[in-house]
This record gives structure tokens, C-alpha cells and sequence, in this order.
């Protein structure tokens, strides 16, 4: 497993590093270090807050006596002009800290945003929607956590906490069967505690991991909508069932009222746009 608390501080540790270097020289001759100074974190377009945990840290690991007042906590549905919340301190600090935050927290608030919105799409089904792991490398923990802001599932943190035999390692292992059984294998070899998914590509695969069986979820991957119906209706509640591979927004419904328990979508967080986030001077 991984030490999540040590994994944030790498992060910024390398982005106080990659940012600042040998010194923020800008900040450096023309603010003296004495001067003290407060700032606000403004919205300026509508969405889900994410990042405000995060930008605690920022700070803290920084510079330990700047003070923050939060007003909007993470998760927080926003619109433009409010304020999330103030930090005082000095203004050296402030500075250069400012877009650490900014570059994490727009991000953050921009894949809680999206998340949520499929969410809300699902609202009135068991299906929950999960992330993938299509995401920035360094980034991944905080990425992850914007999805749960938003209202989302983690699928799995790496490939450390649950077994995905995907296509891949089907065909390089020889079959579903191999697969499924040196994995069951493995894990009672290693004395380990880990569901198993298996990835299916058609109703043909699907049939032999019935029959094998010794598995905890089954994906579906690209099944078309008439697929998945037929696929968890012969399932019938003995796994669990996730729909994967080119489901999009406009479709994610259709293949919810399926019955699957969860689908996943790598648009959570390859390609979402940041939310609009500024660190004003007060």
C-alpha cells in the first residue's frame, strides 16, 4: 500500500521546486520580507469547490504562520464572486505560494465539476460512477480526491489494491481460465486480501467466466446497450457489473437503467477543464 500523506508532500515538494527554484527573484525585490499581507481565493465561474484541504497543506508546508478563514468548504456548489476563503500573512509567502494552489485547486474543482455533473445524470439509479487510472502522473491522489468531492467512486488507487485481469492479461496469460486461476493463486501465495475484476469482450467470454467463476466484478467492455441488458440479466446479481470503454455523457444513462452497478469514465479526469479561480490581493 501506499503512505497517501507522504505521496502529497512529494507534490509539493516538487512544485514549490519546479516553481520557485533558487528564488522567486520577482517577489524578492520589490516586497520586503517584513510586509505582511491578505489575499482571497475568488470564484469566477459556477461549479463544485475542490482543493481547499489541499490548499491548507500549501500553505502550512510553506510558510506555517500564514492564517487562513475558510468560508467554502470542498464539495460546495459555487458560482461566480464568491469567496472561498481568505489567507493573511506575509506577503512574500502569499506570493509565492499563490499558484501552487491555483494550478492545484482549478484542477481539482474542475474534476469535481465534471464528476458531479454525471452524478447528477445517474440520480434516481443504483449505478455510481467510477474514475479510471487516465490520470496526471504525480497528480493521481488529488485527482482522485476531486472525484469523491464531486460525488464519484474511486475505481482503484494503482495497481497495488485489486487485481484487473483486462484484455492484455488475458491474452498474454493464455486464457480467462489462467487468468482467473493463477490470480486466485497468487493471492493466497502472497496472503493477500484483493477483489478481482475481470474484463469480458463479448457474451462468449462472458459465458466462461461464468462457468469459471471465483471472481468479484466482471467488466463489460464495450458492449453496446442491447450487450449490457443481456449481460446482467445472465449475470443476475452473482457479480458485481461495470460498463467500460466509449460510454459517453449522453449515453451514460441508457447504460445505467441496464442495471450495472458502476460504469467508468476516464473523461472524469484526462481531459476536464480547470474551473476559473483567482488569488486576489485584499
Amino acid at each position: 500500500m501506499i503512505n497517501e500523506d507522504e505521496l502529497i508532500e512529494s507534490l509539493l515538494n516538487n512544485a514549490f521546486a519546479e516553481d520557485i527554484g533558487d528564488g522567486d527573484h520577482t517577489t524578492l525585490c520589490c516586497i520586503p520580507a517584513s510586509a505582511k499581507g491578505k489575499a482571497k481565493l475568488l470564484v469566477k465561474e459556477p461549479g463544485i469547490l475542490a482543493g481547499v484541504e489541499i490548499a491548507k497543506k500549501v500553505f502550512h508546508k510553506f510558510d506555517p504562520e500564514l492564517k487562513m478563514e475558510v468560508f467554502i468548504n470542498d464539495g460546495a456548489e459555487v458560482k461566480p464572486g464568491d469567496i472561498a476563503f481568505t489567507v493573511e500573512g506575509k506577503t512574500q509567502s502569499l506570493l509565492q505560494t499563490e499558484r501552487t494552489v491555483l494550478n492545484l485547486m482549478q484542477r481539482m474543482s474542475g474534476i469535481a465539476t465534471t464528476t458531479n455533473k454525471y452524478v447528477k445524470r445517474l440520480e434516481g439509479l443504483h449505478t455510481r460512477v467510477l474514475d479510471t487510472r487516465k490520470t496526471t502522473p504525480g497528480l493521481r491522489l488529488i485527482e482522485k480526491q476531486a472525484v469523491k468531492i464531486g460525488g464519484g467512486v474511486n475505481h482503484r488507487i494503482g495497481l497495488f489494491d485489486m487485481i484487473l485481469l483486462k484484455d492484455n492479461h488475458v491474452d498474454f496469460a493464455g486464457g480467462l481460465e489462467n487468468a482467473i486461476t493463477k490470480a486466485k493463486a497468487y493471492l493466497k501465495e502472497k496472503n493477500k486480501d484483493l477483489k478481482i475484476e475481470i474484463e469480458v469482450r463479448n457474451m462468449q467470454e462472458l459465458e466462461e467466466v461464468m462457468r469459471i467463476g471465483g471472481v468479484d466484478r466482471i467488466m463489460l467492455d464495450n458492449f453496446n446497450i442491447e450487450q449490457t441488458k443481456e449481460a446482467v440479466k445472465r449475470i443476475g446479481g452473482k457479480y458485481e457489473t461495470e460498463s467500460s470503454g466509449g460510454i459517453t455523457f449522453d449515453t451514460l444513462r441508457d447504460y445505467a437503467e441496464c442495471g450495472v452497478d458502476f460504469i467508468s469514465v476516464g473523461a472524469l479526469t484526462h481531459s476536464v477543464k480547470g474551473l476559473d479561480l483567482s488569488l486576489k490581493a485584499i
